[in-house]
This record gives structure tokens, C-alpha cells and sequence, in this order.
């Protein structure tokens, strides 16, 4: 059975940090692009940042250039998001989840629709 679970969220003061970590089993976590994304209230769903497999590509959306750094153990089968210099509108339930289409070893553009075995989610609140 595929199943990523998100893990690490929380709530923490504005400049603080937090890392979150993506467990999955079911498949080969190596042969797979993943992607973070998150979700804030009433907002859609927007892509974090993704890690493709085979050539260690990253893609940061700009709001977290700078300030989180996603890596990932294909041995431990476990992607994490290393998340710095949080800010109150990085607040949101956090998912991961896999390329299921359009060459699923890189991330690409990288869209919500291109993803699947999505996470229950973790929250994240930034707050003072």
C-alpha cells in the first residue's frame, strides 16, 4: 500500500524554525520526484518546493528561496523540509506527495495535478 506521512509541524515564533519529514513505504521512494506543498485557509493549495530523483535537482517556489531547504535519504525512505526564518503567511497544513505523471523522476513544473499519494498533512502555524 503507497502511503506518505508528514511529520514535524507545529507551532513556532516568527523567525524560528522547523523540520518536517515525509515518510513513505509502499514503493521505491528513489524512483519518485516529491513535492511540498501547502495549504493556508481559503487559499489553494501551492507548491513549496520539490526534490527530483537521479539528478539531485531542488525547486523552491520564490516565497522560500532562501529560507527552506527540502533533501531526502532514499535509504531511510524519507524526504524532509528544512523550514528557517519562518514568517507568519508561511502558516498552512504542509503536504507531500509523489510524481505520479509527465516523467515522475523530475519534479518539472512541478504542478498540485501532476502529484499523488498525498499525505494526511501537517500543521504549520507561525505565530508570536
Amino acid at each position: 500500500q503507497v502511503q506518505l506521512v508528514e511529520s514535524g509541524g507545529g507551532l513556532v515564533q516568527p523567525g524560528g524554525s522547523l523540520r518536517l519529514s515525509c515518510a513513505a513505504s509502499g514503493f521505491t521512494l528513489g524512483n519518485y520526484a516529491i513535492g511540498w506543498f501547502r495549504q493556508a485557509p481559503g487559499k489553494e493549495r501551492e507548491g513549496v518546493s520539490c526534490s527530483s530523483t537521479r539528478d539531485g535537482s531542488t525547486s523552491y517556489a520564490d516565497s522560500v528561496k532562501g529560507r527552506f531547504t527540502i533533501s531526502r535519504d532514499n535509504a531511510k525512505n524519507t524526504v524532509y523540509l528544512q523550514m528557517n526564518s519562518l514568517k507568519p503567511e508561511d502558516t498552512a497544513v504542509y503536504y507531500c506527495a509523489r510524481k505520479v505523471a509527465r516523467a515522475t523522476l523530475y519534479c518539472g513544473s512541478w504542478t498540485p495535478n501532476d502529484f499523488g499519494s498525498w499525505g494526511q498533512g501537517t500543521q504549520v502555524t507561525v505565530s508570536s
